[in-house]
């Protein structure tokens, strides 16, 4: 009975994404643990310990404590939890918010911006690329850590013209996600608020998450940085070029007419001078020589 029990105790519960990711952090935390003295030191050693044993094990005492398996070997899947249209487990996933006002644009003019999935990947720059399908399901191509990309496809679920736009990715996607964005008119005619909900399962759980932080690719950072793109874009008519997404093929580089036209650079740019040669002074051995003219004005100098 003792062995079923320690059978059962570890027993695998972590999936093989989360076990790499787990060795890997626990083998940065031991590092850094060897490198720091101290209470900080011991404490980064035995979590770098835990985390390495977890993905060597593929066993999470904690998992194990709330009844969660992601290895896939139990019935526990999103749809079977809660039904055929879920993309999401909500005791898993990270949600985000963001909102942005847009001035002097309506509503419909950004709705209609918005909608064209294929406009997106000028203000994000973590999106590849995206190809529309149909009028509601869509493929996209998205950057990951450590120079990966993620694919999946994702549908229009609910539509509001000029007001909302909800959508939800189809199953198998990489990277499961949904949300919507909602477009309202500012109070006092200070243009449209554009509010932003996502809501995702990070790759390897909370662990994955940590790591993409860890690597730059954190969803929350991303979003603020994709309204405010989108916020210039929108007011100004054009991106800085700083701001441009080096990847996307609508994405339209606008620069400077003076920085990108050699003509008009040139022209605006002064005319050198020739260099100058300051002129000799002659010597009385010269002029006695008859090398120069003795009333010259260099000869009188």
């Amino acid at each position: 009975m003792a062995t079923a029990a320690r059978d059962q105790g570890a027993r695998r519960n972590v999936n093989d994404v989360e076990r790499v990711l787990s060795v890997v952090a626990g083998s940065a935390l031991a590092a850094y643990a060897l490198r720091r003295r101290g209470v900080g030191g011991l404490l980064a050693g035995a979590l770098g310990g835990a985390l390495v044993e977890r993905g060597a094990t593929g066993h999470c005492h904690v998992y194990a404590a709330l009844d969660v398996d992601t290895l896939g070997g139990r019935p526990h899947s999103v749809e079977q939890r809660h039904g055929p249209a879920a993309v999401l487990d909500a005791s898993k996933s990270k949600r985000v918010v963001r909102s942005v006002t847009v001035a002097d644009k309506s509503p419909d003019e950004l709705f209609a911006f918005w909608r064209d999935f294929e406009n997106l990947p000028r203000i994000m720059k973590h999106v590849e690329r995206v190809e529309v399908l149909d009028d509601r399901r869509s493929r996209w191509v998205v950057k990951g850590p450590a120079g990966r990309t993620v694919e999946w496809e994702a549908e229009v679920y609910n539509e509001i013209p000029g007001q909302l736009i909800a959508w939800r990715t189809l199953h198998d996607a990489d990277v499961p996600n949904a949300g919507s964005v909602r477009f309202r008119q500012a109070p006092g005619g200070r243009g449209t608020e554009v509010c932003v909900e996502l809501e995702y399962a990070p790759p390897g759980g909370k662990v994955g998450a940590a790591v993409a932080k860890l690597f730059g690719e954190n969803p929350e950072q991303q979003v603020r940085e994709d309204l405010r793109r989108f916020k210039q874009l929108m007011e100004a008519g054009e991106l800085a070029v700083s701001e441009i997404p080096g990847q996307g093929g609508r994405a339209r580089q606008t620069w400077n007419a003076r920085a990108s036209n050699d003509a008009d650079v040139h022209a605006s740019m002064p005319e050198r001078e020739a260099p100058h040669t300051p002129a000799l002074v002659p010597t009385p051995a010269d002029v006695a020589r008859g090398q120069v003219n003795p009333s010259a004005p260099e000869a009188r100098a």
